[in-house]
């Protein structure tokens, strides 16, 4: 009898201990998963707004610049179209780059460059733009830092959103899509006119 309490006494202190630790590391885990979700908060600039310079690595289908080109780089020629999307290879990202490789001629004519911009590394952005043939930009924002300064980052899927900025030459943002559809007609026609008013 004394060995069944005894044993009762041990089982109902291990059992308690055993709920303590798995309470204490749910605890650890939401406090942990709260850290990871909270974000900086960040002001994208809204338009009629000087959008912030940055620099990123960059690649066309011919070449990599791993120590990256300046914003401002682009814009001392003229308008600059940022077209942040999720990632390379991927379905509606290569009918999007597509898109707008096929009317490439038109921003070519407004003198406007185009700078896709994800988390892929530049080996990936040349191979996809050399199996595309895009005759654009495609920088790599891996760590998301630039995406977030446009509110242009998913952190709970870890990479970029599908939006476009245009910007004019002084690097004020003339027009912002946050929902930026690759099967949008419309979106297309809007992306062309709000570049041919920001020559």
């Amino acid at each position: 009898m004394k060995r069944f309490l005894i044993l009762l006494v041990s089982l109902a202190f291990v059992s308690g201990a055993a709920f303590g630790q798995a309470a204490k590391e749910e605890k650890q885990y939401q406090a942990s998963k709260q850290q990871k979700d909270k974000q900086p908060e960040v002001k994208a600039p809204e338009v009629g707004e000087k959008a912030p310079d940055f620099e990123l690595p960059i690649a066309t289908k011919d070449t990599i610049l791993f120590e990256g080109k300046k914003l401002s780089d682009f814009l001392e020629r003229g308008p600059v179209v940022l077209a942040f999307y999720p990632a390379d290879w991927s379905g509606g990202c290569t009918k999007e780059v597509c898109t707008i490789r096929d009317s490439f001629s038109e921003f070519e004519k407004l003198g406007a460059a185009v700078i896709g911009i994800s988390g892929d590394y530049v080996f990936s952005h040349k191979e996809w733009a050399k199996h595309h043939n895009l005759p654009f930009w495609l920088a790599s924002d891996h760590l998301g830092k630039v995406s977030l300064q446009f509110a242009s980052y998913n952190p709970e899927a870890g990479y970029s959103k599908r939006t476009v900025y245009v910007l004019d030459k002084d690097g004020v943002v003339r027009y912002k899509n946050l929902a930026f559809k690759a099967g949008s007609e419309e979106d297309y026609k809007t992306l062309k006119e709000a570049v041919a008013s920001a020559k």
